[in-house]
Formats: C-alpha cells, structure tokens, sequence
C-alpha cells in the first residue's frame, strides 16, 4: 500500500521520536498484545513538539463536519485543544473557534461544573484524542458533551493503529463503535494512521528489522478495510 506523507506529518513524526513519544521496541498494550512500537503522549510536552501537533490536527480537521468548539479531554487533550485553536486562529487557516475540556471531578463551588472553556450548549463540537484504544475516554467526553446540550459532530485522533477489536477477529474495531455514535462513517478521523508510521520509517531507511516487525504486527491485527 502506498502512502505519500505530508510534511506535517513527517515533521510530527520526527519531532516526537526525537523527544522520545515515539518508540520503537516491545511494549505490552492493555489489550495484551505485543506491538513494536509505542506513543505516550505525556511526552509530547515541549512548544515545539506542540507546535507540530497543533499544525498537524488543524491541518487535518477540515476532513470533519464544520465545528465551533474544539474539545481536549482532560489531562492530555487539554493541550492538545488549547494549542490546536490557537494554530487554526492564524493564517493560514484563520478559524475562530473555541476550546473546552472536562475536570475529572465536577466542580462543586465557584461556577461549578465539569466543563471549562467556552460554553459548549448549542454548539458543534469536534473532540482530539491521543490513540483511541478501547476509547473510554472519548466516550466519557461524549456523554458530557451532551449532557451539557452541545452536539459531537466528530473525534479527532492524533494516530490511528488502525486494529481490530481485541473482541472481535472478523474487523470490528472501536474506532466503527465512536463512528456510530458521533453520526456515522467519516466522523472519526486521524492525523495519522500506521500505515503512514510504516510509510516514515521505510522512508528513512536502514530499519528493516523494525519495518519487518510492524508490517508483520499490521498483517496479524491490522482492520482490513
């Protein structure tokens, strides 16, 4: 399969291997599975890696429905959200929209409540995500969402592993469940995909043995559409 990246992409990519978010190895995921490569997000925490990331959601969120709010669901996405309206507030994107995130525990003083940020009543709301795995957390921003009387109209996510289920080997994945739930096919989107991680580091060259490990993971556990 032949993926041609963009430079924000690979600018991403770069930035979060060099900052150590990016790893390649043996990692054990909470599904159980042994996969080769790993991102924890908690590291990509410098202005430049974040810089990068910003450029890289705002340039793939126009894939999604027309949106007001850009919704960080706490601890990670709230960054993620805050620095993404930033980047599209100035050219050349030169977007006004809001951002919000949730307290993991409702605020019980002040004004209360278990959002912050713009209010998200009436709203159309596009929720960033890390790497959706069993996506409890974006289901839990979901519900608050609405609950609070705005509409999700998309997620998203920064890569997708683009995996079966654990619990279901003919294809369904969590990423056709959020879909579902947020209006249907299309409402999930990534900025980047594994096939686009396998496409970097062939591109780099002089990994085979790291190339070979993931495209035999991709091959074992990989969705088939």
């Amino acid at each position: 399969m032949s993926t041609e990246l963009t430079s924000y992409q690979k600018d991403l990519l770069q930035h979060a291997e060099d900052v150590g978010a990016l790893k390649f190895g043996t990692f054990t995921l909470k599904s159980g599975r042994i996969s080769p490569y790993f991102i924890n997000a908690g590291l990509l925490s410098t202005g430049p890696i974040l810089s990068s990331v910003a450029t890289a959601y705002a340039a793939s969120v126009s894939s999604l429905p027309a949106f007001d709010v850009l919704f960080g669901p706490a601890y990670k996405g709230i960054s993620f959200a805050a620095c993404t309206a930033l980047v599209l507030a100035a050219p050349p994107f030169a977007r006004a929209v809001g951002f919000a995130y949730d307290r993991k525990e409702a605020k019980a003083h002040g004004e209360g409540g278990s959002l912050v940020g713009v209010p998200v009543r009436g709203k159309r709301v596009v929720v960033l995500d890390d790497v959706m795995t069993a996506g409890t957390a974006v289901r839990l921003a979901i519900e608050k969402i609405r609950a609070e009387g705005g509409e999700v109209v998309g997620v998203l996510q920064l890569l997708d592993r683009e995996e079966v289920g654990a619990e279901d080997a003919e294809g369904s994945s969590t990423l056709r469940e959020v879909e579902r739930l947020v209006g249907g096919e299309g409402r999930v989107q990534s900025v980047l995909k594994m096939r686009d991680l396998i496409a970097w580091v062939r591109e780099k060259g002089g990994r085979e043995e790291q190339l070979e490990q993931m495209e035999a993971y991709r091959e074992r556990y990989g969705r088939k559409d």
